[in-house]
């Protein structure tokens, strides 16, 4: 029987079903990653990170769990990459090494991006396949096409689904700059989709909280080439690697003022390279140069051009106000620029870094109404009312955000005039489905979670981040039992301890610990027969802990040593 014929047993047409949900990018700015499902064939939308704070140690990115993909990847026809941004293409490695994704779509800039960052990973296999601002693919049920739209990287991307009961739109990180630094957005396009009927919008809600248009990338452009000529000393740039706009801006307005542009931080010095092999960056004669010739340049022509805006421990900012970056020391007069904006949860990161810098005795300027260092690539409140205005759609689920930004953007969807009933403010694995008589919402339908990876892309265990996280509240203690065969003790019990007190001044503390240790010890030799190392330790980790946590309130972690000799 033909399967665009086959009805289920409640008489609807399954070619008519359309299922969306997010596996991320709901509850935070990042991790972006989103389902759309028509006719039982699956659309993966995105694959992004997002970076983790400090709450838990050894970690250096989240990203969504994909085991629902897993589960049912002979379903999917792609990924589908709105642009080039880590919270956008971070995860991909993660999500090929996992799920079977028969190919990766993605435009420009996000091809070359995709594709650098798949060569640290030579054992995964993966088919990327560009399209551009025409490209149309078809499939039984539905098609995919997309518009053009202005972001803080080029080739930035809205994706639009055509199905039976309308187009399913995603417009990926948004703005509307009318005097951009690149290709325009695509205006007609969104007004077109808009008249020919839009069933669903997702749509980038990380500043609805903001009321005014955002100022156009060229006016930052101006704005930099003013500070580059009144700094006198050297010039400490921080802003996003993949910030290729602003990248351009910082090398033009070196150029002009006759610096020289030396380039610090792996992220950074890879997006260049990339985008200047694809021509996205121009980079003017003899403007960069290497460590090597920093000291043959006096300090009023030396631009330093790195990561480490949001405050990351490892970035070049962070190692440079610490002083331990192995090439650049801070130095009095030193002028650093924050061309970016802080990532929510990053605040004290940032402010951390700049304390430390104006200690050093560095001018610090961050973007403000009076410098204009950054302009964002997100839409505020009157952009979003523009979008919601061309697009037009019958039902909206804000993404891309933390809750506050959704549950805002819903608002002024709402105040527009879109019914109440018909906007979603969801979590993470909360799917949508819409039918010909209409939309239903069930709740956490698709199971999701964040998956911890460390530096090589490794997932930690939870358990370990259990007890990463215990070792750091509480400390550990390592106590030590010598004994031979016939259980006779042969040398004194001793205790380490990192993280938990100060030996020294807390002596009478830790005589009281191996004396209640040695009884403990003491009372299971005379219990058992046989020395069983596991059953000892056991024993003894659970009354000393017991014991610990009476006399201070804590719980180290414990780690009992039996030699038997």
């Amino acid at each position: 029987m033909n399967s665009s014929k086959k009805q289920n047993k409640k008489g609807k047409d399954p070619n008519n079903e359309v299922k969306v949900f997010a596996l991320g990018g709901l509850g935070a700015v990042g991790m972006n990653m989103y389902v759309v499902e028509v006719a039982n064939q699956i659309i993966v939308i995105d694959a992004g990170i997002l970076f983790a704070g400090g709450e838990a140690p050894g970690v250096d990115y989240i990203i969504p769990d994909v085991s629902y993909l897993k589960e049912n990847e002979q379903r999917i026809v792609g990924l589908f990459i709105t642009h080039g941004h880590e919270d956008h293409i971070g995860g991909i490695p993660f999500l090929v090494q996992k799920v079977k994704i028969p190919a990766i779509y993605a435009s420009g800039l996000a091809v070359g991006l995709i594709r650098n960052k798949m060569r640290e990973y030579p054992q995964l296999s993966y088919n990327i396949i560009p399209y551009n601002d025409d490209s149309v693919y078809k499939y039984p049920h539905f098609s995919i096409s997309f518009f053009r739209t202005n972001h803080s990287i080029p080739d930035s991307f809205g994706i639009a689904i055509k199905t039976n009961l309308g187009y399913v739109i995603y417009t990926g990180d948004f703005k509307f700059d009318f005097t951009p630094i690149g290709k325009k957005a695509d205006y007609y396009k969104m007004a077109r989709y808009g008249e020919e009927g839009v069933l669903c919008l997702l749509s980038d809600s990380t500043n609805a909280n903001i009321t005014n248009f955002s100022l156009s990338e060229k006016k930052i452009a101006q704005n930099m080439q003013n500070l580059f000529s009144q700094i006198k000393g050297r010039i400490i740039v921080a802003t996003f690697a993949s910030n290729v706009f602003r990248v351009q801006q910082i090398l033009n307005a070196s150029y002009k003022t006759g610096r020289k542009v030396v380039v610090f931080g792996h992220s950074m010095e890879k997006t260049i390279d990339v985008a200047t092999k694809l021509k996205y960056i121009n980079i003017p004669k003899g403007t960069i140069i290497n460590t090597r010739e920093l000291s043959n340049v006096e300090d009023q022509k030396i631009t330093l051009l790195c990561t480490g805006s949001q405050g990351e421990p490892m970035a070049a900012l962070s190692r440079i106000a610490n002083g331990t970056h192995k090439h650049i020391k801070l130095q009095a007069g030193d002028t650093v620029i924050y061309s970016s904006k802080a990532i929510p949860g990053n605040e004290q990161f940032i402010n951390r870094n700049i304390n430390k810098m104006v200690q050093a005795g560095a001018n610090v300027i961050k973007n403000s109404p009076l410098t204009d260092t950054h302009t964002t690539g997100h839409a505020s409140e009157a952009e979003i009312q523009l979008m919601l205005s061309l697009i037009k759609p019958k039902y909206f689920l804000p993404v891309h955000g933390e809750y506050n930004m959704l549950q805002k953007h819903a608002n002024i969807a709402v105040n527009m005039g879109l019914k109440k009933e018909n906007t979603f403010v969801l979590d993470n694995g909360d799917v949508v489905t819409f039918t010909e008589k209409g939309a239903k919402l069930a709740k956490a339908a698709v199971f999701t979670t964040d998956i911890y990876l460390d530096s090589s892309l490794s997932d930690v265990d939870s358990n370990i981040l259990k007890e990463r996280k215990h070792l750091a509240d509480e400390g550990i203690i390592t106590i030590a039992f010598t004994v031979n065969k016939e259980k006779q003790i042969l040398a004194p019990t001793t205790l380490k301890t990192k993280g938990f007190v100060d030996v020294e001044k807390s002596a009478d503390l830790v005589k009281k610990i191996i004396k209640k240790a040695d009884e403990i010890f003491k009372g299971l030799l005379a219990r058992y027969k046989y020395i069983i190392v596991k059953n000892f330790r056991h024993q003894i980790l659970q009354q000393l802990s017991q014991y610990i946590y009476e006399e201070t309130e804590r719980r180290p972690f414990i780690v009992p040593i039996i030699m038997i000799v």
